[in-house]
This record gives structure tokens, C-alpha cells and sequence, in this order.
């Protein structure tokens, strides 16, 4: 990056070796679902310890056949958080169930374990915690929760790929994991996601659940016993995926290096900047908090920001507050703490092509444009 470049907030790096890949399965003649998705499930599976790991199209199609597969369905009540991509929620609502939202710790900006409890009822049946900006939840608050009452939990991972819980590798244990393949994720199908799980049985049902609900016999016919989408994913994106995946350690390790250059020359002592947790979150974003006195004019801030030459993002306006939502009786004021982070949150610019140059770019942005608020 050039200081004269507009500096999005992400951007995708894809190499020239995984857009000759890309071209082999154009020549191949075989686009779809084919050899390149069952080599990657491999690889995922084998960078989660064996577990099986199957493909879909997106994140929240993996979210919703998890749901499924958990046998999550109508009159059930599921907790989640409202920090989180609308879809988080939305997929309760798909399967019949309700989602029920539990406020943040606003040190974390993740699900508060210790507001868990008291949200359970006897029709709870699960929790899908997320993991937000690559920032993991507390596995062990969380798992012991869910033991207690016997409630599935399903990880909504889909920013926190290569991050770690205590040394384990997000994936390798827990119950139910999906990770997002999205280009703004730290590795990239282009579109797309996956969900770790348990047994073959798990992973069977998943397939069928992704494409229509069919099983195919060898004989040319098939069988349809379950109601399924249409979520498979192509091979043109698996070759991405593949290429992308070899990267992604040095990947997230380079968003470390970053990240630990933002909190060097981040000094405004105004704003709220996120928990520096540099031994398991993969730094999938970086968040600062404006002040509260500024909330109501960051719509001005964004825009000095890309007056400067940066780009930058709102992840995200709390589920809970849009209009869908408070048709099913949310209603503002129901979560201080979201409500707080979610009006005053700004992504800045955070991914591996970046410098140290651009970094302190962006920090000096920031300060010019708090300045003009302020002045």
C-alpha cells in the first residue's frame, strides 16, 4: 500500500498460485461440487483433529444445518448474543426458534457467561456464543453452563478461524464449530463456510441437508427423507479456499503484528480500544469505541475517515434493535451494554497486504478526524 491509496478496511490476498488453481478446475470442466471440496474438507478435517468438517456455500446456511442437526426447532429457545452479523440470530428464526439475547461484557464485547443463567428457561435447548472480531469466547464458562443444563452449543466461529482457546485450536474440541470463508474473513472461498462436528452420523445428515436432502444410490437413483437447501459449494471456490488455507497461519500472524502496532500508536486516550489479547484471538478486526460523547456523530466521523483515504466499517448495529427484531418484543434500553458498544463501534482498516506505514496512517486519521468532531 501507497499513502496516496484509498486503504479499505479488509481486502482479500489471493496469490498467483491459487489463480492458476482456479483456472486448472475451469479447464477441468468439473465446477461444481466435485475432488477440490473432498480435498479441502480433508484439510479442514485434519486441522481439526480428525473431526469430520463438511462445506457449505455459507456461514449461516452452516449455522442453520447445525441448528438442524442439534434438532433445534419450533417452541425452542435458543441464547445468543445481539453483538453479532444479523444472521447469527436470524437462523434461529429460520428453524422456528427463538432467540433469546443475553447483553455482553463490555470489556470483551462478547457474550457475558455470567448473564447466561438467568436467561434459561425449561424450553432452552442451546447456546450459540460468537466469537466477535476474532476474539474468543470463554469455552470453559460456556461448556460448563451447557453441561449443567444439557444444552447444545454451537460456536459460532465464523471470525475466529486459527484463533485458540488455552492453546486448543478453535475446532479440534467442542461440540458444534462453524467458521465463514466470507471475503472479508482471514482465509477466503470468496463465499462460503463450514461446520466441524462430532461423528459420521453428524456429517451424513449435514449432507443431505446442504443439498436438498438427497441421498444418491449407486444405481443412478436417490432417496429424499429429510427437507433440505441448496448450500453446496463449488469447486472453484474449494481451489480458492485450498490456496488460502496454507496461508492462513502466516495470515493471522501477520494481523498480530498489526494489531500490536495499533495499540503503539493508538494514544487517544478517548477511545475504547479492544482487549489486547495477543495468545488466542487471530485478529480478525480491529475495533476501536468512540466516545459517548461522539456517538451520535459517527456517521461524521466515517466519512472524514474516507475523506483521508480510509476506509472503515460498522460491525455491527445490535440485532436486537432492528425492525425485525423488535417485531418479536425487543425493544432498545433491553441491552445497555450492546446498545453502548454497538453505537459507538468503527472498524479500521486491518489485513495482511498492510504496513507499519499504513498502520500509522490510519492512527494519524483517526486523531485528524477526532480533532474536526471535537473542534
Amino acid at each position: 500500500m501507497t499513502q496516496m491509496e484509498f486503504l479499505p478496511f479488509t481486502r482479500p490476498e489471493v496469490d498467483e498460485e491459487t489463480i492458476a488453481s482456479v483456472a486448472d478446475v475451469l479447464r477441468s470442466g468439473w465446477l461444481t461440487t466435485g475432488p477440490r471440496c473432498r480435498e479441502l474438507e480433508a484439510a479442514l478435517s485434519q486441522r481439526a483433529g480428525g473431526r469430520p468438517v463438511r462445506l457449505v456455500n455459507s456461514a449461516t446456511a452452516a449455522l442453520e444445518f447445525a441448528l438442524r442437526i442439534a434438532g433445534i426447532g419450533a417452541g425452542d429457545e435458543v441464547i445468543t448474543t445481539a453483538m453479532s452479523w444479523v444472521a447469527t440470530a436470524n437462523v434461529i428464526l429460520e428453524v422456528g426458534a427463538k432467540p433469546v439475547f443475553v447483553d455482553i461484557d463490555p470489556a470483551t464485547r462478547l457474550i457475558d457467561p455470567a448473564l447466561i443463567e438467568a436467561a434459561i428457561t425449561p424450553r432452552t435447548r442451546a447456546i450459540i456464543p460468537v466469537d466477535l472480531a476474532g476474539l474468543p469466547v470463554d469455552r470453559d464458562r460456556i461448556y460448563a453452563i451447557a453441561e449443567k443444563y444439557r444444552l447444545r452449543v454451537i460456536e459460532d466461529a465464523a471470525q475466529s478461524q486459527g484463533a485458540n482457546w488455552r492453546g486448543k485450536e478453535l475446532g479440534t474440541f467442542g461440540d458444534l464449530i462453524i467458521f465463514s470463508f466470507h471475503p472479508n474473513k482471514n482465509m477466503t472461498t470468496g463465499e462460503g463456510g463450514c461446520l466441524v462436528m462430532n461423528s459420521d452420523d453428524e456429517a451424513r445428515l449435514f449432507e443431505k441437508l446442504r443439498l436438498q436432502g438427497v441421498t444418491r444410490f449407486a444405481d443412478g437413483t436417490y432417496d429424499c427423507d429429510v427437507l433440505g437447501g441448496k448450500a453446496n459449494l463449488t469447486d472453484i471456490a474449494a481451489a480458492i479456499g485450498l490456496g488460502q488455507l496454507k496461508r492462513l497461519d502466516a495470515f493471522n500472524q501477520k494481523r498480530r503484528q498489526l494489531a500490536r502496532l495499533y495499540f503503539e500508536h493508538l494514544s487517544a486516550p478517548e477511545l475504547g480500544l479492544p482487549l489486547a489479547d495477543f495468545k488466542q484471538s487471530n485478529w480478525h478486526m480491529f475495533q476501536i469505541l468512540l466516545p459517548k460523547s461522539l456517538a451520535t456523530q459517527r456517521s461524521t466521523f466515517l466519512k472524514l475517515m474516507a475523506e483521508a483515504g480510509i476506509g472503515t466499517g460498522v460491525h455491527y448495529p445490535a440485532i436486537h434493535t432492528t425492525s425485525l427484531y423488535r417485531q418479536h418484543g425487543w425493544r432498545e434500553g433491553m441491552l445497555a451494554h450492546t446498545e453502548s458498544v454497538a453505537a459507538r463501534t468503527v472498524t479500521i482498516p486491518l489485513f495482511p497486504r498492510m504496513n507499519d506505514v499504513d498502520v500509522i496512517r490510519v492512527c494519524n486519521a483517526i486523531r485528524q478526524s477526532l480533532l474536526q468532531l471535537t473542534a
